[in-house]
């Protein structure tokens, strides 16, 4: 990939008009002036910035204002090798989600991809190759599936859903209370997620925990991931076949029954997708808000019925931290001039969600209460599911505040990690510390909740500095000749495993 700039385009972006670079790039630009980090050795001239390893993940904010000097477009690097654009513009940023005409999601016209440029182990693959999915499908097939899951989440019943939260939160909250300290990642956030979308999915309570299990597993990357592959395998299939059989008030069935008529295998695709989209991001927001809560000033009376609630912090962490930074992926349809920069067909473009929502050239007094920001994207692929996560995350913050109000952090907020990788913005653990507090006794704790405590699942292991020792994944092996469709299958939740890292 070599960047072109259009030698006519303005200096400046505005919001209403296409604009670039001009022809003598700023200091310091990374296309034109070698780069490889901050202090790091010089980078040839139009390869781009990084966006892995410590140094971004510690302070991505710092590669954003880099790249801003280089205009509303920049070209990055996703995993060695892997190269992309990369929008930090908000109203770009717009404009590119909006735009279908132009702008692909499915990655089948990847260029790089097709000309055997991108590995089968690349570590960022699973995050961008496609599955037949709503996610990576555009026109008629793309509405054909988005609809079954948007009209199946649209009648979900808020209070049903905050009921299904608290009695997660509950149960897990349980599990540690006695201890006086946890990790808020893995002992918490990467739980409540599993077990309420299990209740969603329409699954009963114990085969919530056997998820959590799974999970377990399958993020450990050990010797017990294959066995776990097929566990989650097993897992989808009998839900699928148990709904089919007998259906009821939940997501699987009101797909089942959705006129775009799903077969088996497409139903296992959107379901897997949902669970995908739906934990890691969300796991991510929860911990990140309370780690906001936790360490801010401006929130940290809320522990205490302070000055701003929680969902003020969740709006502040949707703007400034988003729990997917960098995604919303595209390709372009043919070679185009974007804001003054040449783009091949087939490259691809990601937006910054992080980056546009702290645009400089967003002007705002305070961003309390507003909620333009990207963290959800927007246009045609926008996530569908905005409501029931804010209702989870609010819920299982607000739950876990009132029953522990003295939990403060058990290190400085500064020596806290966050994992490695270009999409996810992601702690490595939440560790906190709290006054002991008694287990509720069984006659306490609603039936439903009063399960066994020892349910905390490792959150997802932190992706190495350097992504080459990550675990890998293979294209969809459903497109490997001569391969059985069980281990196709099997194939496909090992790539599942390292989308759900963001690798």
């Amino acid at each position: 990939m070599t960047y072109h700039p259009d030698a006519t385009a303005a200096v400046g972006h505005s919001p209403d008009v296409e604009a670039g670079v001009g022809v003598a790039p700023p200091p310091g630009c990374p296309a034109h002036a070698g780069h490889a980090g901050f202090g790091g050795p010089a980078r040839p001239a139009a390869q781009g910035l990084p966006l892995y390893g410590p140094e971004f993940a510690a302070d991505p904010h710092l590669f954003y204002e880099r790249l801003r000097q280089y205009g509303p477009i920049a070209p990055v690097e996703l995993s060695p090798g892997v190269e992309a654009y990369l929008i930090t513009s908000y109203s770009l940023a717009l404009e590119v989600l909006r735009d279908t005409e132009r702008f692909a999601k499915d990655p089948r016209g990847w260029r790089a991809l097709n000309e055997g440029r991108i590995p089968p182990d690349c570590p960022v693959g699973p995050m961008m190759m496609y599955r037949p999915n709503a996610l990576f499908n555009d026109g008629e097939a793309h509405a054909r599936l988005r609809g079954a899951i948007t009209d199946s989440l649209a009648r979900l019943d808020p209070y049903a859903l905050s009921e299904y939260v608290e009695r997660s939160a509950d149960m897990l909250i349980n599990g540690f209370a006695d201890r006086g300290e946890a990790d808020l990642l893995g002992d918490y956030a990467a739980v409540i997620p599993l077990l309420v979308f299990n209740e969603l999915f329409g699954y009963p309570a114990e085969h919530g925990l056997h998820l959590v299990g799974i999970m377990a597993k399958l993020f450990d990357s050990g010797e017990d991931a294959a066995e776990a592959n097929q566990e989650l395998t097993d897992y989808m299939a009998g839900l699928i076949a148990a709904k089919r059989e007998r259906p009821a008030a939940d997501i699987t069935s009101w797909m089942l029954a959705h006129p775009s008529r799903l077969a088996d295998d497409e139903l296992l695709q959107q379901v897997s997708l949902i669970l995908a989209a739906g934990t890691e991001p969300q796991l991510n927001l929860i911990a990140n808000a309370l780690r906001l809560l936790l360490s801010d000033d401006r929130f940290a009376g809320e522990l205490s019925g302070g000055s701003l609630p929680v969902q003020d912090a969740i709006d502040e962490v949707l703007w400034t931290d988003p729990p997917l930074a960098n995604f919303g992926t595209r390709f372009a349809r043919h070679d185009l001039d974007l804001a003054g920069v040449r783009i091949r067909q087939g490259e691809p473009i990601l937006t910054s969600y992080a980056a546009a929502n702290t645009d400089p050239e967003l002007i705002s007094d305070g961003r309390f209460g507003n909620r333009a920001h990207l963290a959800w994207s927007i246009g045609a692929h926008r996530c569908p599911a905005e409501s029931p996560a804010r209702v989870i995350a609010s819920v299982a913050i607000e739950k876990l505040l009132d029953r522990l109000p003295d939990m403060e952090l058990a290190v400085p907020v500064d020596r806290l990690a966050w994992r490695t990788g270009p999409f996810h913005r992601a702690l490595t653990a939440l560790p906190v510390r709290f006054p002991v507090t008694a287990r509720p006794t069984a006659a306490a704790v609603p039936a439903a909740a009063a399960v066994p405590a020892e349910v905390s699942a490792p959150a997802p292991a932190a992706a190495p500095a350097q992504p080459h020792g990550a675990s890998q994944s293979a294209p969809d092996a459903s497109d490997t000749p001569g391969q059985s469709p069980r281990a196709a299958q099997r194939r496909r939740w090992g790539s599942l495993a390292a989308w759900w890292r963001g690798q």
